[in-house]
């Protein structure tokens, strides 16, 4: 059976038993998720406009979501090709890279952040 024409509720399930998976398989998703407690518990102490709360979490989603799709594509890697592959390791790595990536990005906003309620002092 397709899963595209299920209910939201169902395609709903699908997403947080991915999200699930990831949680109890994966410390950097939980690595993730722990710091992105802090930075809500760091927003609600600084309260700071609306506007840098957007950006903070629209960033610290980004890095989550990047770290669950690299989960899912090591998973479909390793399936593909269970044998060490220098082509399937490229993929490995430039999945990872894409986290570092917006890891570095959710840095610069955080600074910027810091910088921003440090000149409104």
């Amino acid at each position: 059976m397709t899963s595209k024409n299920l209910s939201f509720v169902a395609r709903l399930r699908f997403a947080l038993a991915g999200l699930h998976h990831a949680l109890h398989s994966e410390r950097s998703v939980r690595t993730q998720l722990m710091i992105f407690v802090g930075v809500l518990a760091a927003l609600a102490y600084w309260r700071p406009p609306p506007v840098w709360w957007a950006l903070v979490l629209l960033i610290s989603s980004a890095v989550i979501a990047a770290e669950l799709f690299n989960t899912a594509i090591e998973r479909l890697a390793d399936q593909i090709q269970s044998e060490p592959d220098p082509r399937i390791r490229i993929v490995k790595d430039c999945a990872a890279a894409a986290v570092l990536v917006l890891s570095a990005g959710a840095v610069c906003v955080a600074a910027a952040l810091a910088l921003s309620l440090w000149e409104a002092r």
